[in-house]
């Protein structure tokens, strides 16, 4: 799977993400401009902003996780996946309940080659979220990577039945784009689409979430 990939997993989260900012501007001295750069599409703008958060000594616990998750987000999506690693570790070391935050790590954990460790936090993570489709999506791309097909066929199942038509669309574009899938991308989990999702789980080579660009239209 490629970093393109790792762009469109990661992507998903932020609407989420966003709904957390409220919680960043209580802090007293954090300007809402600084806030709002953490929040940032522009990874340089969201990892600065995210860093003068983490510099402020006012902020509280959870705060200060985000603005770590955050960050590490931020150097996730621009590839320097082991530098991201530190930043999740003290996001969760802050709030060890931050299933956000231990799904994203254990994301960088499986493209990083580390699944016995990425599986550990993707199980933490459903404990703490269970109708998480984007744990399930990791916890699947796992699963498949280890060899696993019933258990990743199983939670990439999860994963659209939370994630609802928009993740299943995600899904009939990835596998359009792989070439195993020919069928409409509508949003329907059909038997084509579970036929191409058994054929996608046999190899450890094929992901059925597509780059990002690939499915914009496809998908909003």
């Amino acid at each position: 799977m490629s970093l393109r990939s790792l762009d469109s997993h990661c992507r998903r989260v932020l609407l989420a993400l966003a709904a957390l900012v409220a919680a960043c501007a209580v802090a007293s001295s954090a300007s809402s401009n600084t806030v709002a750069e953490c929040f940032s599409e522009n990874n340089e703008r969201r990892i600065a902003g995210c860093s003068e958060l983490i510099e402020n000594p006012n902020l509280d616990a959870g705060t200060r996780s985000l603005a770590y998750a955050m960050r590490a987000l931020a150097l996730s999506l621009q590839g320097a996946l082991t530098q991201a690693l530190p930043d999740y570790d003290r996001a969760i070391e802050l709030d060890p309940a931050s299933s956000m935050a231990l799904n994203n790590r254990a994301w960088v954990l499986y493209k990083l080659d580390r699944l016995s460790e990425g599986m550990s936090d993707v199980e933490r993570s459903l404990d703490l979220s269970p109708a998480s489709p984007h744990a399930h999506d990791t916890r699947a791309h796992i699963n498949q990577a280890l060899g696993e097909r019933t258990a990743a066929l199983r939670d990439y199942e999860r994963a659209m039945r939370y994630g609802g038509e928009h993740l299943v669309r995600l899904y009939q574009c990835g596998l359009e784009a792989q070439g195993i899938y020919r069928g409409p991308i509508d949003g329907l989990y059909t038997r084509d689409v579970r036929r191409a999702l058994e054929i996608c789980v046999a190899s450890t080579k094929c992901d059925p979430l597509p780059a990002d660009e690939e499915c914009r239209a496809a998908t909003s």
